[in-house]
């Protein structure tokens, strides 16, 4: 019998989050009215950021097998990617937006806690974090406080727990001056065969929770991340958690040390929801009970209440269920790295959940009612095409008038802090831990990471220009998939799989559901033509804000984490020209388009325009193509060609050794559209004089489209005969940009 408490009512269930629909709902499950605590189960356990009830059947449509996927999305705490030599790859990527836009050093820290005890949790080592990161304008006084504090949380974290940080992206718009958007990745590796599910297994098995005592930081985080952001919301500050790197480097190696006993059934990080999370999961993927002893809890705050143990989401904690008869085992493990491994429960027959507070039974619910899969709601939304398409529709190149001095425009477009060097950001990172990364000093497309012990390396990288998705959200995240294919191919990789941090607005706004429905649609079309299937990842909603009764959303931006293969390190492809008198060539071709480009931004103030052109047959062929190249050795470098346009994609290549160049612009087209536009299926390569004509031919043949630019000369900028100045002096202005704002 369930202890009596109070019974709430529907005004009590809204003030959690739920509708009026879902409190009957669960009425109707339990038969009864729930009590305070049991309701608050069901809260966290369906909101949208546990239970994806507005976003799953989007979701499915997904291609989210094949390739050389271990196993489908969903089925684990991460994707699992085979790499050939009996290793695999399990890897993710997750949101810690709304914590991170109230406290951001304690939202951004625990963002890259969480995901790496997700692939650690499985039984892989993390070798590599990324981050995808979104702000509003860097000059405002606010927004620089937030910056710095994330950048500082990312950094002490991650250098503490002692995983390089060796990649992402960051930018700045003014649609996130409320609503940051803060999304971490984690890479790590595994034996195929010693990973470990999140699963319970059968009944009369032991519960322990393991890791740091419990308090009442991150309470209702779920819900939480699953509501706007309003002008109230520092009040929710509890809601944040607070991260300790070096307890959860203990919690790693203990972790690791434990599955080898072999005396561990299954483990689930405790991350959104707590143990109210980690026990309905496990056990309903398991078809069976727990009963849980939440006075056993360790516990790092006095007076704690029942429901607030449960939903706590202090970190740096697991659960695990283990296998009988082998719990001193298991115990001596954490014992050996000071760790507190406490029993608190056994799972039982018959799929209840029940909650004991000294001896008394404060909570009984069904497991599978709780879960995405089984009693968790699901909803498709009402879409509306938003309106301000139809000011994107209007857009007229002709408008636009061509520059006089288009060496201004690119100075212009050169100190936008988009374009401008992150190394103000980026030297925060320590990149070198564990000496397995490859582009700390040889610049890449895309980081690569060393496998130890194999002749293998990982690529990889995230990548969403949020404004393309915002201009056309089916052809944006299309792009958003194939400039990450591209960023990987040009570092010599395969692309071989996805993981995606599903960052919109409120999906009841039927124009943000729209935005959500179209990009899910462009993403998996470019997943199936490309073979790289999704793994995984999280959606992200309510990143929208109520300033003066006006709802101001974030652009959509499906962020993109791809995971590629270079079968042999040797294969390392980097973007800096290497030698005076190389030839500079195109792949792809010049366009009369400056659609959704930083160039309209900036020089012209145009804040709506279309999608930049893309066409998913030209990718691939462009990717294969460049494969075979780089495979090959014809080329010495290569660099795709995005944010700025052919412009800044030739600076970036030539920056690193301090090379100037000297391009002419071809006949038929506008020249800030050739040198600031940003059509997509471009990449840069520069090819030794000796190879040239064997490059040339190998492009005939395979039939791929390419405009000789120009070569490699000296250390000035030369366009169409006229001198841009130095190399260093565009460099200097590159690599102070952010850090004058910031200061």
């Amino acid at each position: 019998m369930v202890t009596a408490e109070p019974l709430p009512t529907v005004d009590t269930a809204r003030s959690l989050g739920l509708l009026p629909e879902e409190f009957e709902k669960i009425g109707q499950i339990l038969g009864r009215v729930p009590n305070f605590t049991e309701l608050s189960l069901y809260s966290v356990m369906w909101s949208e950021h546990c239970s994806y009830k507005n976003s799953i059947l989007q979701l499915k449509t997904l291609p989210r097998s094949g390739g050389r996927l271990l196993v489908s999305a969903g089925e684990e705490n991460a994707g699992l990617v085979d790499i050939g030599d009996g290793l695999a790859c399990a890897f993710k990527i997750e949101s810690h937006n709304h914590p991170s836009a109230i406290e951001p050093y304690q939202g951004a820290a625990t963002g890259v806690g969480g995901i790496h005890r997700d692939i650690f949790t499985m039984g892989a080592r993390p070798i590599a974090a990324l981050n995808s990161l979104r702000f509003g304008k860097p000059d405002n006084p606010r927004m620089k406080r937030l910056i710095a504090g994330v950048v500082k949380g990312i950094g002490d974290y991650g250098n503490c727990f002692g995983v390089p940080t060796v990649g992402g992206e960051v930018y700045f718009y003014d649609c996130y001056h409320h609503d940051i958007l803060v999304n971490a990745m984690s890479i790590g590796i595994v034996r195929v065969g010693e990973t470990v599910s999140a699963t319970a297994g059968g009944p009369g098995n032991p519960v322990f929770i393991v890791g740091s005592a419990t308090g009442k930081d991150g309470i209702h985080g779920a819900t939480f991340a699953s509501a706007d952001l309003t002008e109230d919301s520092h009040e929710d500050l509890p809601a944040v958690q607070v991260g300790d790197p070096f307890q959860e480097k203990l919690l790693l190696e203990a972790t690791l040390e434990a599955i080898k006993t072999g005396a561990i059934v299954g483990m689930q990080d405790m991350g959104a929801a707590g143990i109210a999370c980690s026990t309905s999961e496990m056990s309903a993927r398991a078809g069976c009970g727990m009963r849980i002893d939440l006075d056993k809890v360790p516990q790092r705050q006095a007076n704690m209440k029942a429901w607030e143990i449960l939903l706590s989401e202090s970190q740096e904690r697991m659960l695990i269920v283990c296998k009988p008869g082998q719990e001193d085992v298991l115990k001596a493990v954490f014992d050996k790295w000071d760790l507190p491994c406490e029993r608190i429960g056994e799972t039982t027959a018959g799929g209840l959940l029940e909650y004991f507070w000294h001896g008394e039974k404060v909570a009984e619910v069904p497991a599978q009612s709780l879960v995405l899969g089984g009693g968790a709601p699901v909803y498709v939304r009402e879409q509306r095409e938003p309106e301000y398409l139809m000011d994107i529709a209007r857009f007229r190149l002709e408008d636009v008038p061509e520059p006089a001095d288009l060496r201004q425009a690119a100075q212009t477009l050169w100190a936008s802090p988009n374009i401008a060097s992150k190394r103000w950001i980026t030297r925060q990172y320590d990149s070198m831990v564990r000496t397995g990364t490859m582009t700390t000093n040889r610049p890449a497309d895309a980081a690569v990471v060393y496998v130890k012990g194999t002749r293998k390396a990982l690529a990889m990288t995230t990548d969403c220009n949020s404004a393309y998705v915002y201009a056309d959200p089916y052809r944006g995240a299309m792009i958003a998939v194939c400039e990450a294919a591209r960023n990987i191919t040009c570092a010599g990789g395969e692309p071989v799989a996805i993981t995606n941090c599903l960052n919109f607005g409120n999906p009841y706004n039927p124009e943000v559901y729209y935005q959500f429905a179209q990009a899910i649609r462009g993403m998996g079309d470019a997943c199936r033509k490309l073979n790289t299937p999704v793994t995984g990842g999280n959606v992200s909603f309510y990143n929208q804000y109520t300033e003066n009764g006006k709802v101001i959303p974030v652009y959509p931006t499906p962020t993109i984490g791809m995971l590629g293969i270079l079968d042999d390190w040797e294969q390392l492809m980097t973007l800096d020209f290497k030698a005076e008198g190389d030839r500079i060539y195109l792949l792809g071709v010049s366009r009369n388009d400056l659609g959704s480009s930083e160039y309209l931004r900036e020089v012209h103030r145009v804040d709506y325009s279309p999608c930049p052109h893309f066409e998913i047959e030209e990718e691939y062929h462009l990717l294969s193509v460049l494969r075979r190249l780089i495979r090959e050795r014809l080329v010495q470098s290569a660099h795709d060609v995005s944010d700025g346009g052919l412009f800044v994609a030739l600076m970036e290549s030539a920056m690193p050794r301090g090379l100037g160049f000297v391009v002419s612009s071809p006949s038929g087209i506008r020249r800030d559209a050739w040198l600031f536009g940003e059509a997509q299926s471009r990449v840069v390569v520069s090819v030794a004089p000796k190879q040239a004509e064997a490059f040339e031919r190998f492009l005939d043949e395979h039939k791929q489209p390419f405009e000789r630019l120009g070569q490699v000369q000296g250390n000035r900028v030369r366009i169409d005969g006229e001198d841009w100045g130095a190399i260093r002096e565009w460099q200097d202005v590159y690599e102070q940009r952010l850090a004058e704002i910031m200061a």
